[in-house]
């Protein structure tokens, strides 16, 4: 074989695939078919839109609002151009970082588009159109996941978007159209809408992000209502025409509504097509493919890993799922990563959380408390003028451990970690409280809202008594 692991995709599960097989001193090569590396999560996915997100961020912080919100059109178009280049030096810089990781482990970069030949033997086509064989007794598929793009939907990369072609927009709008309301439109609502675009939102459910728990989606929704976001709720799109000047959508309920651009950003689609996996004998659903715990097809030694599987279809979550493929494939190591992930939406303001929500506890019927510290009630949430900011603490009334932690609010993505690891360690609410925290922090609200549940708890147990 040519290889000991050959890896197709050079996404964040593909790297960390590599970079495990390498430190095992395994013979690994990564098939990228795009001009750079890094899949979605580095060119036109995670990285991009968080290096945007954090540009327009900053200008709600440092009063820059007032100015994207001004008519002047040159100083609105210099904000984006701002947005843009930061997201490209990012970019750049990232992309360099894991080039020379993945160099300085002594895995080959193989440019190319692979199919199978059979299950263990793949096909590279480069641009030129010349073609190789190589060989591997494993091979890990990574190919990631794109942007779903309706045929009904006319897309343009001008006026009807989706969220990789908005990425590169080179004009400002003075409106736009966001179809759906799950992480990505949420994330793209922030974004456009701090730039000083007059955002409208279109979604079937009766809220935002859905399955989040509603008090703390209202932070969010507030937010936006104060950056003139209007929203559509429990509406579906009809229809979509591109006119001379902007877009015409119309909606089932016959609502018509014009704006300068629509993003459509309602699912995305595995990069599975091209790889003709049925030669490897590989078995796939509508293009997803089916996979075991130890992220095994249904050929052993082809495994599975990041978007291409489906949910949770995470950047760290991917990670993981290369390094304990390789793992497993090489050793029969059985590698279980933290039982609790750790989710996020770099909306304005941030949300994240870990474990489960208030309706699923109650769906169990499990008894529980619920403890909450508000950023305006903490010292630096003060400093810092986060009077929205809410850390939300969902605990078990019997054991006391952490059920689910939810946070909204400035650096609710980095807070998080804290619940994620009182949870994975099996601590309790009461470990929190004799925690010390640096003060000021928004780390102390944990403290806060812990206090506020082991008062519940005590009193509980004074009733019972």
């Amino acid at each position: 074989m040519n290889y000991d692991v050959l890896i197709i995709g050079s996404g964040p599960a593909g790297q960390h695939a590599a970079w495990q097989a390498a430190r095992m001193g395994k013979r690994a090569a990564i098939i990228e078919r795009k001009p750079k590396i890094g899949g979605a999560g580095l060119q036109t996915g995670t990285i991009p839109s968080k290096a945007m997100r954090e540009m327009s961020y900053l200008l709600t912080r440092s009063g820059g609002m007032r100015q994207a919100l001004a008519p002047d059109a040159r100083s609105r178009h210099g904000l984006l151009v701002d947005a843009m280049r930061r997201k490209e030096v990012v970019i750049a810089q990232q992309e360099s970082v894991i080039l020379q990781r993945l160099l300085r482990h002594g895995v080959a970069l193989i440019p190319g588009e692979a199919s199978f030949i059979d299950a263990h033997t793949v096909s590279v086509t480069d641009t030129l159109g010349n073609t190789r064989q190589i060989t591997a007794h494993f091979i890990v598929l990574a190919t990631g996941s794109r942007p779903r793009r309706p045929a009904d939907v006319p897309f343009d990369k001008k006026t009807v978007l989706d969220s990789t072609s908005i990425l590169n927009i080179r004009h400002l709008p003075d409106s736009l159209l966001v179809v759906g309301g799950g992480v990505i439109a949420c994330e793209f609502v922030s974004i456009f809408a701090a730039l000083g675009v007059q955002v409208c939102v279109v979604d079937s459910h009766a809220q935002l992000l859905a399955y989040l728990s509603e008090d703390v989606v209202s932070v969010l929704a507030d937010s936006f209502l104060g950056m003139g976001v209007t929203f559509h709720m429990r509406e579906r799109v009809a229809e979509i025409r591109r006119e001379e000047n902007g877009a015409l959508t119309i909606l089932e309920s016959g609502k018509q509504i014009r704006t300068d651009a629509v993003l459509y950003a309602q699912g995305r689609e595995p990069n599975s097509a091209g790889l003709e996996v049925a030669r490897a004998g590989v078995v796939a659903q509508d293009g997803w493919i089916e996979i075991n715990q130890h992220f095994q097809t249904s050929v052993p030694h082809i495994f599975a890993v990041g978007d291409l599987i489906g949910r949770p279809a995470l950047a760290s979550t991917g990670m993981e799922q290369g390094r304990t493929a390789v793992l497993y494939a090489f050793g029969g190591e059985q590698y279980a990563p933290a039982a609790n992930l750790p989710m996020a939406v770099y909306t304005i303001p941030e949300i994240s959380y870990v474990g489960k929500t208030e309706a699923e506890v109650r769906q169990e019927n499990v008894p529980y408390v619920v403890g909450c510290a508000y950023f305006k009630d903490s010292a630096r949430g003060q400093i810092i003028g986060d009077a929205q900011g809410l850390l939300k603490m969902i605990v078990d009334a019997r054991n006391e451990k952490l059920l689910g932690v939810h946070i909204v609010g400035e650096q609710a993505s980095e807070l998080v970690h804290i619940g994620q690891l009182v949870m994975n360690l099996n601590g309790t609410v009461r470990d929190l409280v004799s925690n010390v925290f640096n003060y000021p922090t928004l780390a102390e609200c944990y403290k806060i809202a812990a206090l506020d549940c082991t008062q519940q708890l005590d009193q509980r147990k004074n009733l019972c008594s």
